[in-house]
């Protein structure tokens, strides 16, 4: 077993043989409900039997059961009418077998048990209670396979009354739950359908092959536990043919498309951002997003000042450069000069046609740009007129918050992804959707779900830095959702290496550390 990740509410681990080369993208990969379906498909397809996966899963169960309960104490493992059902059932017959007190309980009769788990039931060949039947004052651990990442309506009934039984126990018993706690949505992290439906903490949760969406995007992620991905036999080499679109964002997802510095580096070829600052009174943000791009390593920062605000920036700035101009026009004259390859619009600029006019602008000279904040809200009520722009431009990230969002694609539905998907599809862009679990999605389809960000990048100004980070990376040529995902990442290990007390101002100081650990200097 070893450890795959260290993320800011579950912790990862992942039973796995060394394949040399299979991992990176296949193995940051996470699989949908239909995904894993065919997964399992091509897995039988390939002479594997589907009782043999069914066998494996439940003796992964069982190993972490051991983990989590002594020897001879009581386990009560409850099963559900499907496949996860039948993973319990494998489950109990082994832990049973190794001295354990266990007591199965189902949600149906044995006559209405098909296939495996029908199959794995009669192998259990013990009495099993009904769901009606339920005790669970004197377990010393449950196992949930009620129902895993194939749940697609909300809990009702029995089912409901066992789920809030377990929720009821779950601050005094330990869980492990199968796939995810039963009543979550595989794939949006939610009870389905959105509705609020009886949830509960799982202490552990056991998935197997791949993580699934839920287990990082939130409630979910938060609900899972510790987490452990478990190799059931399923061959790496089916995600060739799956061809997955989701990852977890992970330094292994970008780092081969980060640029490292060379011999012959100077500061022109690292690239030259540019950050749009507000008026005089609203100068903060700017200097922020520009202290973040030159700390992430472009050669050049420069400040587009307001004439207003120019001794505001100029009294507080030192390597980065600060430029007055006249908003909006006298912008094209800063962005005249070609090697100004990206700029940051949006923080501190102020919501009106004045902030649009200057998006077009930047958009028209034909530089990436990072669109953030007052960038996004300036475009409320005609987002049409945004998306023509940032279609006509490739290298554009839009950063928006789930407020900024929903003013720019109100009739975006679904899970974080499916919005975020949506979203960048719509635009033509890389999108950011900020948040604990932040989303970035691609306008090819991909998209990455990030897990490191802890509680205090909720202060003012976190948004404005990541947005430099962003710009400074894409000043040094890393495509724009390499760019996006390293951004993200580095922003949420700032802010884990500074720990409490964090504000704004000390995310980019972190990034020497951080950098230097990415480079193997720490």
């Amino acid at each position: 077993m070893r450890v795959m990740k260290n993320c800011a509410d579950c912790l990862i681990t992942m039973q796995s043989s060394a394949i040399p080369g299979y991992w990176i993208m296949n193995d940051l990969a996470l699989l949908s409900v239909s995904e894993m379906v065919e997964a399992d498909r091509l897995t039988v397809a390939g002479g594997i039997a589907s009782l043999a996966l069914m066998e494996n899963a439940g003796r992964a169960v069982a190993h972490e059961a051991r983990a989590m309960a002594q020897p001879g104490t009581r386990i009560q493992v409850l099963c559900g009418p499907g496949k996860n059902g039948g993973d319990g059932f494998v489950a109990a017959r082994l832990l049973k077998r190794l001295g354990y007190e266990v007591q199965v309980t189902c949600l149906v009769e044995p006559d209405r048990l098909k296939g495996d788990s029908a199959e794995m039931a009669r192998a259990w060949n013990r009495e099993f209670a009904g769901g009606t039947n339920l005790d669970l004052s004197d377990a010393d651990l449950i196992i949930d396979a009620l129902f895993g990442s194939g749940l697609s309506r909300p809990l009702e009934g029995p089912a409901a009354e066992i789920v809030d039984r377990l929720r009821q126990f779950s601050n005094c018993k330990p869980i492990l739950a199968i796939d995810v706690p039963s009543g979550i949505d595989a794939d949006t992290g939610r009870a389905p359908a959105g509705r609020d439906g009886p949830l509960y903490h799982a202490t552990r949760t056991v998935t197997f092959f791949r993580a699934k969406p839920a287990h990082l995007l939130l409630p979910g992620r938060g609900l899972c536990g510790a987490l452990t991905i478990a190799d059931i036999g399923i061959p790496s080499n089916v995600l060739d043919r799956i061809r997955p679109r989701t990852f977890r964002n992970d330094r292994l997802l970008w780092q081969p498309h980060r640029r490292p510095l060379g011999t012959s580096e100077h500061k022109y070829s690292r690239g030259h951002a540019v950050v749009v600052s507000g008026t005089a009174t609203r100068t903060g943000a700017a200097r922020l997003a520009a202290r973040g791009a030159l700390r992430i390593g472009a050669g050049l920062v420069t400040v587009a000042s307001p004439q207003d605000a120019s001794v505001v920036n100029a009294m507080h700035l030192t390597a980065i450069m600060v430029e007055p101009f006249n908003a909006p026009n006298g912008l094209s004259e800063i962005l005249a000069d070609e090697r100004r390859n990206v700029v940051v619009v949006g923080p501190g600029c102020g919501v009106g046609e004045t902030t649009q006019r200057m998006v077009e602008i930047v958009i028209a000279a034909g530089a990436n740009a990072v669109l953030d904040a007052d960038a996004l809200t300036s475009f409320e009520g005609a987002p049409e007129r945004l998306l023509t722009l940032t279609r006509a431009m490739p290298g554009i990230v839009l950063t928006p918050h789930d407020g900024e969002f929903k003013r720019l694609f109100p009739d975006a539905t679904g899970s974080k992804i499916d919005r975020a998907r949506y979203a960048a599809s719509r635009c033509g862009a890389t999108v950011i959707l900020k948040g604990a679990d932040t989303v970035i999605a691609s306008s090819d389809g991909r998209a990455a779900i990030n897990c490191n960000a802890p509680p205090t990048l909720a202060t003012a100004g976190a948004g404005d830095v990541l947005a430099g980070f962003v710009a400074g990376l894409l000043a040094q040529g890393m495509p724009s959702w390499s760019a996006a995902c390293a951004a993200v990442w580095l922003h949420g290990e700032c802010a884990n290496v500074f720990g409490p007390g964090l504000i704004a101002e000390d995310l980019p100081e972190q990034l020497p550390k951080v950098l230097a650990r990415l480079s193997g200097q720490h």
